[in-house]
């Protein structure tokens, strides 16, 4: 799988312009500030319909302009399939897959995978668990895209709940209109939570046991003699962790029941796969807090790095893209990532000097300035 080609219009810093892009490897090199990062980010957007830097669309969309359209060619399986996602601040964005204007921009998912190597992934490992649930929900909905549907439904469901929850408590402090009635239909929610929450949940633990390995390998090629990587699912209640779908819904369920006289006191729902936490240990001790920066670097490219490994086990290789991370490592880092990904089918690469991209990642060079893309390679 690759990009063929990049179209942008009124896409961040970017008018107009066209990258066409090739197998293999391909940098960005230019000063900060000029538009590296944006390219790249393009390509992800059409990946996770989302960004890597930014939590909303707005910024994405250049200064003056109503919208933002992002244009991709890619080439799988030696066919080419025409995405476009056309973005707009405060309303639907539209997607077109081969000129066809009747899809949801969730049918585009799946019809690109990318896997995003950035400063960013620090956080991965530092941050706080919100970081490490959006990794694993962004793999999950990269292997599976229906997946974006469970997503939704359980962020809808949640929203709806704890409105519900919000106008109980603030009834029951004298401060709105509601009555103890509002709670009539909270079973109603816990079950919907309930049957969403499990099915999210049920994923995120195959995903978990399907990493640890691969996490555990990429490591030891990182930092040989570094320390044993353990990934840990952690749920917000107590109690072992489900082995089915079915026993997911039950404890949480459960859970919702033991937790209501809190949710109810302070408005919010306390328990379910949006309060989970993935925990990183690094030997007997948790990554975070503990791990040095150098430790926390190498547990986060190895994140990634088992990412990449578990999308192409699934058949079609991801194309891998690494946004400015080369100057955030040391040599040795730097070489050994270089190492394990110049073999990919495509790998996307920004810079800021041309010494930023190690050897071992030759071929087609851009230069990124003032707000042109000008190939320098014949």
């Amino acid at each position: 799988m690759h990009v063929a080609h990049l179209s942008l219009a009124d896409f961040r810093s970017y008018a107009r312009v066209e990258v066409p892009l090739d197998p293999g490897v391909t940098a960005f090199v230019g000063p900060n500030g000029q538009g590296k990062t944006n390219l790249v980010e393009a390509i992800g957007y059409i990946a996770t319909l989302g960004s890597h830097r930014v939590a909303t669309d707005a910024p994405l969309i250049r200064l003056g302009a109503e919208r933002a359209v992002i244009r991709t060619s890619i080439v799988r399986d030696g066919r080419t399939t025409l995405v476009e996602l056309e973005i707009t601040p405060g309303k639907a964005n539209r997607a077109r897959i081969n000129r066809s204007d009747n899809v949801r921009p969730r049918d585009v998912l799946g019809l690109l995978r990318t896997v995003l190597f950035a400063p960013e992934d620090l956080s991965l490992v530092k941050g706080d668990p919100g970081e490490r649930r959006r990794f694993l929900d962004e793999l999950l909905t990269a292997r599976a895209p229906r997946l974006a549907g469970v997503r939704q439904d359980y962020e809808r469901v949640l929203k709806q709940r704890n409105a519900l929850l919000k106008t109980a408590a603030m009834a029951r402090r004298g401060g709105g209109t509601g009555k103890a009635g509002d709670l009539s239909t909270l079973e109603v929610w816990d079950g919907h939570l309930a049957r969403a929450g499990a099915e999210l949940t049920a994923f995120r633990l195959q995903l978990v046991a399907a990493l640890q390995p691969l996490v555990a390998q990429a490591y030891e090629q990182l930092a040989p003699g570094g320390g044993e990587t353990v990934l840990e699912y952690r749920s917000s209640f107590e109690g072992a962790l489900p082995t089915s779908r079915e026993e997911a819904e039950q404890q949480l369920l459960a859970a919702l029941q033991e937790a209501r006289p809190q949710e109810v006191a302070r408005g919010l729902t306390l328990v379910g796969p949006h309060r989970d936490e993935l925990g990183l240990k690094l030997g007997p001790l948790p990554a975070k807090g503990y791990a040095s920066h150098g430790e926390s670097w190498s547990y986060a490219l190895a994140l990634r790095l088992a990412s990449y490994e578990l999308l192409r086990s699934d058949g079609g290789e991801p194309v891998l893209i690494l946004d400015d991370v080369f100057a955030e490592l040391d040599a040795r880092r730097r070489d050994q990532l270089a190492e394990l990904v110049a073999g990919a089918e495509q790998v996307l690469v920004t810079a800021a000097v041309p010494e930023d991209v190690p050897k071992a990642l030759s071929g087609a060079r851009f230069a990124v300035a003032d707000g042109q893309v000008t190939r320098l390679d014949s």
